[in-house]
């Protein structure tokens, strides 16, 4: 199973423990968090820079990277992250990232109006959808409920490898010189004559010109205590549920979700991957499922297909953080120098972080744009849409 990574052996020696920095140690740019968002921007910038990766868990990816059920679909996130996704897919695609899997966007009757809502925001795209019928269906889904009669069918979706993008991230990181440490907590950061002393539990400090925050669920109170305003970014909680039925999901079967937001469902390994599709509002925190969300997934669950549940062999959940505006925040803060935002991603992190990181790294070091992100309108994930500009 590829669900978490932080249950894989790890294929470095992170630095955590009593190991310290060298006092003082400088470094031309720390990155707070070891997720997806940290490790693939500091992968991009360690040809370039020297790079610290501050981690505060003992594993990197500990939090949302490791619990995800990631999958790469092209409209996931909404039109605007769209470019980033369609970006991403043939660097995934070319290191043997994703495995073909198609999506169906499943609805009734009463859902006519989602379903023109779809197209029409998703006209101009260049997404590859189409809306098929009941029969169709049938041949997808075995034992579909009768009054699922129709839905949009992605072909192109597919499963990403989670676990060995992390990897592949954290291993060029290092690869280019990266320091990686892990069970540094971020506790404060005071800048002066163009550099940034950072402050970390255990009691060691460093410096750098440029703080990177990747710190997911954590980013605005990392902005805060860097002396930041923060923008809003809130997390929330996605529940996921895995389960043996009977009969087994087919092997091919696609990623079933339901147009109106309420589950998905994906085969995993002969078991099936069970989400409500839920958005809980939450701390930053480690996540844990609730009851509730997990009994409320099988019973939608019920309601889609006739397969029998066997057993709940195992729950979790993590976060997915977004802005106010639910877009990605890459760039420098407008007000405190030396901080740059590269957070707020979603549930669409993992599937968009080549591009992601590609234009982060082309913000942060003032480099120009390349195939992968010549397509990307960088006013729209910019720090500077929630900050007015300084009197």
């Amino acid at each position: 199973m590829r669900r978490n990574s932080r249950s894989c052996t790890c294929r470095h020696r992170w630095l955590s423990g009593a190991a310290v920095f060298p006092v003082i140690q400088t470094f031309d740019v720390v990155v707070i968090g070891a997720g997806i968002a940290g490790a693939s921007i500091a992968a991009e910038i360690a040809a370039h820079r020297t790079v610290l990766i501050a981690e505060a868990e003992e594993h990197p990816g500990y939090h949302t990277t490791g619990r995800s059920a990631a999958f790469w679909e092209e409209c996931y996130g909404g039109p605007d992250v769209l470019p980033l996704t369609r970006g991403s897919g043939p660097w995934f695609r070319e290191r043997g990232f994703l495995s073909d899997r198609g999506a169906l966007y499943l609805a009734r009757a009463q859902d006519a109006s989602l379903i023109d809502d779809f197209f029409g925001r998703f006209e101009q795209s260049g997404a590859d959808a189409a809306l098929i019928d009941r029969p169709r269906l049938e041949s997808m889904v075995p034992g579909l409920a009768p009054e699922w009669d129709r839905a949009i069918h992605q072909p192109r979706c597919a499963d990403i490898d989670v676990a060995a993008v992390h990897q592949h991230y954290l291993a060029s990181a290092r690869e280019r010189g990266t320091t990686i440490a892990c069970g540094r907590r971020f506790r404060s950061a005071e800048r002066s004559k163009g550099l940034w002393r950072l402050q970390f539990d255990k009691g060691d400090a460093v410096q750098a010109g440029i703080i990177v925050n990747s710190a997911g669920a954590w980013a605005d109170d990392v902005a805060q205590r860097c002396g930041a305003s923060p923008l809003g970014i809130r997390p929330y909680r996605r529940t996921v549920a895995q389960l043996r039925t009977d009969p087994p999901p087919p092997s091919d079967l696609p990623l079933c979700l339901d147009i109106s937001g309420d589950f998905y469902f994906k085969p995993e390994s002969g078991k099936v991957w069970l989400s409500p599709h839920d958005e809980i509002p939450s701390e930053a925190c480690d996540a844990v499922p609730d009851e509730i969300d997990v009994a409320r997934a099988i019973d939608r669950f019920g309601k889609v297909v006739n397969w029998q549940v066997l057993a709940l062999e195992h729950k979790w959940a993590g976060l997915r953080s977004f802005a106010p505006d639910r877009l990605p925040v890459y760039g420098f803060d407008r007000r405190v120098d030396g901080l740059f935002w590269f957070a707020g991603q979603g549930g669409f992190g993992i599937q968009t972080a080549p591009a992601a990181a590609r234009l982060g790294a082309q913000l942060l070091l003032d480099a120009p744009c390349d195939a992968m992100t010549e397509a990307l309108d960088t006013a729209l994930y910019s720090p500077a849409r929630f900050t007015p500009a300084a009197v």
